[in-house]
């Protein structure tokens, strides 16, 4: 458990978070095998859920059976989409060609429509800024334990996981420097009175992050507070992905207004 909730980064480095361009959120881009018809329409669904999770800023719309509805019919509602080959540049390895090789699909969706959509869920298109998220973690697998910054040998895998997590959810990262750690006073497994205000634009999230050998998988210790509210919340037993996805999806239906992170 954390000894302090972590505030603020106010003396850090980095600008506070542009409000996002509402026309990227209406696109999503997701993972599907081959750029045939056989798998276009469920890549289409999954790109709807993003797009409507994202719009809104309600995560729980992701498995919201009326969304799964939503999601057989998605190519009703498509303006365009384009595929990326993940495998550009390596050489054909089987005889099933290129078929079966894995592509991003990047869906447009037509804004009147998802709209109409989210007025449907008793939602509507969340306009406000959203946040940076500033993820300040204090990690422990075994006997090794360190913090988790953007220029510190350990966690690079780590790092690029969370900066997929956030993108998912169309929010920015900025992981702290070492240099922050010293200035706050923090240190592996402990953290430090907050300090007085955090940067107006930015999601201050503390935590601790362990792999626990008996689940197995990382538990996960999230404390943040935003707007005056405090929020504390945790998950057990996943990847490290998830856990970061966890922490993307609680800053996202906090800040939007949507309640506590669940």
């Amino acid at each position: 458990m954390l000894s302090a909730l972590l505030i603020a980064v106010a003396a850090a480095t980095g600008p506070p978070g542009a409000a996002q361009p509402a026309a990227d959120l209406y696109q999503a881009t997701v993972i599907v095998t081959g750029t045939d018809t056989r798998s276009r329409p469920i890549g289409f669904g999954q790109a709807l859920r993003k797009v409507l999770v994202n719009v809104s800023g309600e995560p729980r719309l992701h498995d919201d059976p009326r969304v799964t509805a939503l999601a057989a019919h998605a190519a009703a509602s498509v303006a365009s989409f384009s595929y990326v080959d993940r495998m550009a540049g390596r050489p054909v390895h089987d005889e099933q060609g290129t078929r079966d090789r894995p592509y991003n699909l990047t869906v447009k969706f037509v804004r009147a429509r998802v709209d109409k959509m989210l007025a449907g869920l008793g939602q509507r298109p969340w306009r406000g800024r959203r946040p940076v998220v500033v993820p300040v973690l204090a990690v422990r697998i075994g006997t090794t334990a360190y913090l988790l910054s953007v220029d510190g040998p350990e966690g690079a895998e780590q790092r690029a996981a969370f900066a997929d997590m956030a993108r998912d959810f169309d929010l920015n990262v900025r992981f702290p420097a070492g240099a922050d750690f010293a200035a706050w006073g923090v240190r592996p497994g402990r953290f430090p009175a907050p300090p007085a205000a955090a940067a107006t634009d930015e999601a201050v999230v503390a935590g601790t992050l362990e792999f626990n050998e008996s689940l197995p998988g990382w538990v996960g210790t999230w404390r943040w507070r935003w707007r005056g509210a405090d929020y504390a919340w945790e998950i057990r037993g996943v990847s490290f992905d998830e856990a970061f996805r966890d922490i993307c999806r609680g800053v996202l239906r906090a800040a939007s207004g949507h309640g506590a992170p669940d």
